[in-house]
C-alpha cells in the first residue's frame, strides 16, 4: 500500500473538521450512508453508459451491481454514476458526432465529485474510446469493464454475424433474391440478446484494444455478455479498482508508447474495424503519446491478421473466438511482435497476464504461419486525392479491387447517393468508382458511417457485389467490400475530394498505399480557387462548439482544445 487514508482524493470532501465537510457528511447522511461507508475508504466511481435505448449496454445496469459488490468486498465506497449511453443504434446522425462530448463528461463528472477510482461500464462502439479518454485526461486510477459481445445470431439454421448479414442480405433484397418473409426472419435472428455486435466490429475492436493496452483485466474483452463469467468479472473489477487506488496504479504507468505500439498490433491482428484508426489515434494522444497514420501503417505491414473472425475471417463470430481462448490465447500466438513488459491494470505485466493462455482452436485464432491475410487489417493510403490519408481494409474486400484504376461517380450528398444506387438503369460498370463527399467531421456532420456505400442496383442485378467506394465518411467495423475511408482533408473543408467531378480517373494502389485522381496540380488547383465553402452545418449549440474545434479525421477527431499540449493542466477543483 503506497497511499494513506488521509491521502485519498475523497478525503478532501469528508474529513476536514469545517463547515464545507459537515455539509458534504451531512448529505451524505441524508441518503442513508454513515460514517463507516466513507472514512479511510477509497470512493470508487462506476460509470455506468446504460439507458433503455442502449441495447448493447442493456445488461449494465445489472453488471453495476456485481461491480458494486465487489468493491464492497475489497473495502471500498461504490457510487454509481450514469453518462451518456452512446447508443450506436439509435442516436443520430451518428454517435461520432457526441464521442467527444462524453469524453469531456466523464472527465469532468470524476473532477467534479469525490471519487478515488473508477469503473468504466461501456462496450458499444464509441463509448469505450470515449470513457477511456475522458479518464486518462483525468487521471485517476481507472479500470475498464467490457460490455461483452451478444450471442451469435441465427436463422433457419444460418449463423448470422451483426451488421455484417444486415449489408449481405440487404444487397440480396435489393437484388430480388431473397423476400420481405426472409429478410424479417433475418431481423428477428440477428440480435438474440443483450451485448455489442459478435462479429470483429468497431465494438470488439475497442474492447480489444482496450485489453490490449493494459486497461481491463485479462481475457475481459472476450467474454460474451450474457456469460455468467461476465458477471464474475464486474465484481472482480470492482476489488482490482479498490486496489489500484491504494498502489496508486494511474493510468499514465500503463498507456505509454509501448502500450500503444501493442495496442496497434493486436488491433491489425483481430482484423480490426476501420474505426480502429480514428479512437486509438485519440486515444493515445490523450495520454500524451504521438501517434498517428504513419505508425498505424507500419505495424499494419508488419503483423498479419490471425483472428479469423467476420467480417475480415470466413466464418466465426466472438462467441467461437472466446471458446477459443479469447484475447489472451491471440496475444499469446502474436506474442514475438509484443513487447510483454508492459504493466497492465492488475498490476502485473503483459506476458505474465497471457503466459497461462492455451489457444484451443487453431482455426479460429490462427497462428502467424497461417494467417487469415498476410498482412494487418488496415492499410493508410496518400496521394493527390488524401494528402493527409485514407483508410482501407484490404483483407475484407476483393483482392482484384486491391489495384483499380475507373472513372467516378461523384454524389455530393447522401440523398444524391441512394438516388444513383437505387436506380436500377444507372448508366455504370464494376469498374467505376463511387463516391461521396461531404460525410466527414464537419461535414456530415460527425463523420456517419456512410462510407459502407450499398451496391447499385445497377450492378446488383447483374451479379456484382463489390466495387470501389470513396469517402471522407466511416463505415461500421461490420462492414467488408471495396471501401476507401477517411479521406483527409475531408470535401467539406475544402480538401481534394472537393475537387473531383464526374468521369475523373480514380486509381488505388492498395500494395503500393496510393490514392489519387489522374488530374494535373494546375487543374486541382484551378478548380478549388473556384470552390465555394458550404454553409455551416449549425450556428448554435454543441454542434456549433463540434464544427470549430473537431480535428480531422488523421489526428483522430479529437477537439483542438482536449490535446495534452493545449494550455495547462486542470487544477482540482476549489473547495470553499
Amino acid at each position: 500500500m503506497t497511499k494513506r487514508p488521509e491521502d485519498l482524493r475523497s478525503a478532501r470532501w469528508f474529513a476536514p473538521d469545517d463547515l464545507r465537510s459537515m455539509g458534504h457528511r451531512s448529505r451524505a447522511m441524508q441518503m442513508g450512508l454513515d460514517h463507516a461507508d466513507w472514512q479511510g475508504k477509497p470512493v470508487i466511481a462506476i460509470i455506468n453508459t446504460w439507458s433503455d435505448l442502449s441495447p448493447c449496454h442493456h445488461h449494465l445496469r445489472d453488471r453495476a451491481e456485481f461491480v458494486r459488490k465487489g468493491v464492497y468486498q475489497a473495502g471500498g465506497m461504490p457510487v454509481e454514476m450514469p453518462v451518456h449511453s452512446f447508443s450506436e443504434q439509435f442516436l443520430k446522425p451518428t454517435s461520432m458526432l457526441y464521442r467527444n462530448m462524453g469524453a469531456m463528461e466523464v472527465e469532468e463528472t470524476l473532477r467534479s465529485h469525490p471519487i478515488d477510482g473508477v469503473v468504466l461500464l461501456g462496450g458499444c462502439d464509441k463509448s469505450t474510446p470515449a470513457l477511456i479518454m475522458g479518464a486518462l485526461s483525468m487521471g485517476l486510477p481507472f479500470i475498464f469493464m467490457p460490455a461483452g459481445a451478444m450471442l451469435r445470431g441465427n436463422y433457419a439454421g444460418r449463423k448470422l454475424g451483426s451488421g455484417t448479414d444486415v449489408w449481405k442480405y440487404w444487397d440480396e433484397r435489393r437484388a430480388g433474391t431473397i423476400g420481405k418473409d426472409e429478410w424479417v426472419g433475418v431481423q428477428g435472428g440477428i440480435a438474440r440478446s443483450y451485448g455489442t455486435c459478435m462479429t470483429m466490429g468497431t465494438a470488439s475492436t475497442m474492447m480489444s484494444i482496450a485489453e490490449a493496452f493494459g486497461l481491463t483485466l485479462p481475457g475481459a474483452s472476450s467474454i460474451p455478455a450474457p456469460d455468467a463469467a461476465h458477471k464474475r468479472m464486474a465484481a472482480a473489477c470492482g476489488r482490482r479498482a479498490v486496489e489500484m487506488v491504494w498502489e496508486d496504479l494511474t493510468p499514465d504507468k500503463i498507456v505509454t508508447d509501448v502500450s500503444t505500439a501493442n495496442a496497434t498490433a493486436v488491433a491489425m491482428a483481430t482484423g480490426c474495424s476501420t474505426n480502429a484508426v480514428i479512437h486509438l489515434i485519440a486515444m493515445a494522444r490523450r495520454a500524451g503519446v504521438n501517434w498517428g497514420l504513419d505508425d498505424l501503417d507500419r505495424i499494419g505491414h508488419e503483423v498479419p491478421v490471425i483472428a479469423n473472425i467476420r467480417p475480415s475471417g470466413t466464418e466465426y463470430l466472438m462467441e467461437d473466438f472466446f471458446y477459443a481462448g479469447g484475447l489472451p490465447a491471440l496475444m499469446k500466438e502474436m506474442a514475438g511482435k509484443l513487447d510483454l513488459s508492459a504493466l497492465t491494470v492488475n498490476g502485473k505485466t503483459l506476458g505474465e497476464n497471457i503466459e497461462p493462455a492455451e489457444n484451443y482452436n487453431p482455426d479460429v485464432i490462427r497462428p502467424l504461419g497461417n494467417p487469415v491475410y498476410h498482412e494487418g487489417s488496415l492499410a493508410v493510403l496518400r496521394g493527390n486525392l488524401a494528402p493527409d490519408g485514407a483508410v482501407i481494409k484490404p483483407a475484407a474486400c476483393d483482392p482484384k479491387f486491391h489495384r483499380h484504376r475507373g472513372p467516378a461517380i461523384v454524389a455530393d450528398s447522401y440523398p444524391e447517393l441512394k438516388e444513383i444506387i437505387n436506380d436500377p438503369d444507372y448508366p455504370m460498370s464494376p469498374d467505376h468508382v463511387l463516391v461521396l463527399r461531404n460525410a466527414g467531421p464537419q461535414g456530415g456532420p460527425g463523420m456517419p458511417e456512410w462510407g459502407m456505400i450499398p451496391m447499385p442496383q445497377a450492378l446488383l442485378k447483374d451479379g456484382h457485389r463489390d466495387m470501389v467506394r470513396l469517402s471522407d465518411a466511416r463505415m461500421s467495423g461490420t462492414s467488408y467490400g471495396a471501401c476507401v475511408l477517411h479521406v483527409a482533408p475531408e470535401a467539406f473543408v475544402g480538401g481534394p475530394l472537393a475537387l473531383i467531378e464526374t468521369g475523373d480517373m480514380i486509381e488505388l494502389d492498395v500494395p503500393n498505399r496510393t490514392l489519387r485522381v489522374d488530374l494535373a496540380d494546375d487543374v486541382l488547383a484551378a478548380r478549388k480557387a473556384k470552390w465555394t465553402a458550404p454553409e455551416p452545418r449549425y450556428e448554435r449549440g454543441y454542434g456549433h462548439m463540434f464544427s470549430k474545434h473537431v480535428e480531422q479525421a488523421d489526428k483522430g477527431c479529437d477537439f483542438d482544445f482536449l490535446r495534452t499540449d493545449f494550455g495547462k493542466p486542470v487544477a482540482e477543483p476549489d473547495i470553499f
